[in-house]
């Protein structure tokens, strides 16, 4: 079943970075998920659809050849640089920096979308995936990022780590919790950014989140969880694209339900083993 996609340059782009995306949207959304910041990756991903949109815009009204793949980070980066922001003004009640810059995503893409009087598919390819959008020059880009994201959790892990379980102590302790906040902020808009071409904005969410939902089933620390979450998110990423290439629709839709199915099969065998006990 894989023939084909190591046949043609187009599809070994494709499943190359998505083999890239498997790894690093669970191993940053485990961190997502520990410090209970799961709609952290919806705020962003719509913020990154509105620079997507502002990317296909400037193209179409402006013949400025700008790659919505950066387009969708700068504003991604931004959106993440903001709610940190926001965060420090209503300490109180800090997760209202969350909504408060989903909202204005949402609202920049509609204006953007109006404004260009609509697009044609690459939009849809945006906002739902596509096994045939990644070029040679994205899978490079995507690549790079990947690096530099792997790299600063290695190098911050232990910080990240005592930061998602109790954020007061390691702030007590010495740990400079604001600036490692912002660096997992900026990681976070980075993946949701790079994900977009596999997955779509509006799913790439799910992908960060459902493996290690799967994964905290089983594990029986923090890191075996990560690791089941990058395993289960890249037997999902591959039976999606290829199955969303087979079937001829979006692999995004085809990769969260795989995800999907993995989290219910490991409830139901949690159960079960649980009963056998």
């Amino acid at each position: 079943m894989l023939v084909d996609f190591m046949e043609y340059d187009f599809l070994r782009n494709t499943l190359f970075t998505g083999i890239i995306i498997g790894l690093i949207a669970p191993l940053l959304g485990s961190f997502i998920v520990v410090r209970r910041l799961s709609l952290l990756a919806d705020a962003l991903s719509h913020v990154t659809l509105a620079g997507i949109a502002f990317g296909l815009l400037l193209e179409k009204k402006f013949a400025l050849m700008i790659s919505p793949l950066y387009s969708g980070m700068v504003f991604s980066v931004v959106g993440s640089i903001l709610i940190e922001k926001l965060r420090g003004v209503y300490k109180a009640y800090q997760e209202l920096a969350i909504p408060i810059i989903l909202s204005g995503g949402v609202g920049l893409s509609v204006i953007f979308i109006s404004v260009a009087d609509g697009f044609n598919t690459d939009l849809f390819n945006y906002l739902f995936g596509s096994v045939s959008a990644v070029s040679k020059s994205d899978f490079y880009a995507i690549a790079w990022i990947a690096i530099f994201i792997i790299i600063m959790i290695v190098l911050f892990f232990k910080e990240l780590f005592n930061l998602s379980f109790d954020e007061e102590h390691a702030t007590i302790s010495g740990l400079h919790a604001k600036a490692i906040h912002l660096l997992f902020i900026v990681l976070t808009a980075l993946v949701i950014a790079v994900s977009m071409r596999i997955v779509g904005v509006l799913l790439v969410s799910a992908l960060m989140t459902l493996p290690v939902a799967a994964s905290m089933r089983f594990a029986k620390g923090f890191k075996q969880m990560v690791f089941l979450s990058v395993v289960f998110g890249e037997i999902a990423v591959m039976i999606g694209l290829i199955t969303g290439y087979y079937l001829s629709i979006p692999p995004g839709g085809t990769i969260v339900m795989v995800a999907i199915a993995l989290l219910l099969i490991s409830i139901v065998a949690k159960r079960y083993r649980s009963k056998a006990v």
